[in-house]
């Protein structure tokens, strides 16, 4: 399903943080056109942080006109309280995608640091490494930002790369970043 033009929205869903990027694609070309972190107050209950999920991202179909959502899957190694918490916001968000006629796709955190780094058990920081190398992104780009922008970055980079492999599929494994590099030149700008 390649498209030679198309905008996808990627989530990283959370119900204190909810990061958000926008990611214009032109054939190979990637351009990032926002990402940021949505604050849910801690003092507001779970219903009305739930109202602004639902808001921000019919606010974001809206500005940006998105034609994929790529979405965070839960990371099952927490509480059965948390992934009940997180679940229902990442429900709000693919709920609001699918009204608007939206495909969803949703990533696991270890297929999506796979697809950015060529290592699934890649931390935060250098998925953002690799996201700033891929995008030609700046410090100052991003200072404001957290993990949370990172992270849903990474998600609709990962969406654009299972139509469009960056790596050869015969690369396998990788044995830290030089050798990935050495074995991704064109992964380097």
């Amino acid at each position: 399903m390649q498209h030679s033009s198309r905008i996808i929205l990627g989530i990283d869903p959370g119900t204190l943080n909810m990061g958000y990027s926008v990611l214009h694609v032109n054939g190979k070309v990637l351009k990032m056109i926002t990402m940021d972190v949505v604050k849910l107050s801690s003092q507001k209950d779970m219903y009305e942080r739930l109202q602004l999920i639902h808001q921000t991202m019919n606010d974001l179909i809206r500005e940006f006109s998105p034609q994929e959502l790529a979405i965070e899957a839960p990371f099952f190694g927490k509480n059965v309280q948390s992934m009940l918490k997180l679940g229902r916001a990442q429900g709000i968000a693919i709920a609001v995608a699918m009204q608007c006629g939206m495909p969803v796709t949703e990533y696991s955190p270890r297929k999506i640091k796979q697809s950015i780094t060529g290592n699934g058990n890649a931390d935060k920081e250098q998925v953002w490494k690799m996201l700033q190398q891929i995008l030609s992104l700046t410090m100052v780009t991003t200072k404001q930002n957290s993990f949370d922008a990172s992270d849903a970055l990474a998600v609709a980079v990962c969406h654009h790369y299972q139509d469009n492999p960056a790596m050869p599929q015969s690369v396998g494994k990788v044995k830290g970043w030089d050798d990935f590099l050495r074995k991704n030149p064109e992964r380097l700008h």
